[in-house]
Formats: C-alpha cells, structure tokens, sequence
C-alpha cells in the first residue's frame, strides 16, 4: 500500500503565544514556522521524494503548509503537485476551549483527564465552535488517512507516497493506532511542529518507519 507522510504544520501564531488555536480562524504560520516548513520542503525535494498529492487539513496553517511544500516538491514532480483539503484531517473540536491561554487550561479538571484517561474525555460545548470528544476525532483521523490512503493506491498504484499536512493530536492518532497502541496512550507521542513521520500501510498491519522527525543534526 501506499505509504503516507505525516507533516505537522509549521508553528503558528498559535503556538508562539501559548493558545489552544482548534477551529479558530485566522491562526497563520509565524516566520519561524515558514522556515521549518521551507526546510522540510527542501529536505524532501532534495531526497528526490515522489509525492503524488498532499492532502491538507482545512484550517489556515495546515494550508500554508501544504502550499509550501508543494511548491518545493514541484521539480521533483516535473509540475504542480496534486492538492486538495479533507475535514477528516482537520483539528481537535475544542469547543469552549478554543482560543484559551495553555497556561489557564492546564489548571482544569479536564487538563488530567485528557492527558491520563484520553478515551473519557469529551470537550465542553460552546456557541462559537463545535466541540467532540477524543474518541471522536481520533475515529474520524484514522477514517481519514485510511480513505486517502486506499484512493490514493487506486488512483497512483501500491507504492505511491501522498503527504497528510495535519496537526499534533490527529498525528498522534494516527501514529499510536499505527503501532498498536490505543487511545488512552496516545499522549506518550510528541509532534513538533513542521515535523516528518511515516506510516505504510499494508494488508496485514500498518509500519510506523519514522515518528517526529525534524531534521535536526
């Protein structure tokens, strides 16, 4: 089967000043996350990495990303690489936490749950923004992947290799139940920003071949 990369988007604005962004509009790459993801896009074209389409989340950063990757894989490509977006690939729905100081929300009962007992946790609902659980998105990223991942096969045959430019916690996802974990360890991961990892999935079992790679000497 095809295999997928995994590309955190680069940091965001988000990121630099400590909020949990989720569905919020207008959270854009800072300059440092354009240069992570300028990197990236270079170590790959250098690699000569055939991708054949880059699949986005919706949200404002994870498309700056896949646009800038694009860019950088199209000589290797011999042209403009395939692009388009999936909802299944989109962030948590933090409902009433979103937008939020980290440094406020580590200080809520439900900071605990979500980091100990993820599979019980659920977020609070608000007018402005929708909100799941973490069992919820992590179903709805490995539905994703997978669906992408089997259109891709049959539209670019078995070794093909596609990008998913998504976020930390539906990596995560993907990444633990592709090494057997559960829900309830997913949280053992780390994602950086604008980093690499790797899954192929075959029909017996997906392969985790690279997790959190930023390139780093």
């Amino acid at each position: 089967m095809p295999t997928v990369l995994l590309v955190r988007h680069g940091r965001s604005t988000a990121n630099s000043s400590g909020t949990l962004a989720g569905w919020a509009p207008g959270v854009f790459l800072d300059a440092a996350g354009e240069q992570q993801v300028d990197a990236l896009g270079k170590r790959l074209a250098a690699a000569g990495v055939p991708v054949a389409e880059i699949v986005s989340s919706p949200l404002e950063r994870c498309v700056q990303t896949a646009d800038r990757l694009a860019a950088a894989l199209a000589p290797v490509a011999h042209g403009p690489v395939a692009r388009s977006v999936h909802e299944g690939l989109g962030e948590c729905r933090y409902g009433a936490w979103t937008g939020r100081p980290l440094a406020d929300l580590v200080n809520e009962e439900l900071w605990r749950v979500v980091q100990d007992r993820p599979s019980e946790a659920r977020f609070p609902d608000s007018a402005a923004y929708g909100a799941e659980s973490l069992r919820q998105m992590w179903d709805r990223a490995l539905d994703a992947v997978r669906e992408v991942d089997a259109r891709v096969a049959a539209g670019h045959g078995e070794h093909a290799v596609w990008v998913a430019v998504s976020h930390g916690d539906i990596i995560k996802a993907v990444l633990a139940d592709a090494a057997g974990a559960g829900l309830d360890d997913f949280q053992r991961l780390h994602v950086d920003p604008a980093s690499l990892s790797v899954v192929q999935y075959t029909s017996r079992r997906p392969f985790v071949l690279r997790l959190n790679d930023g390139g780093g000497d």
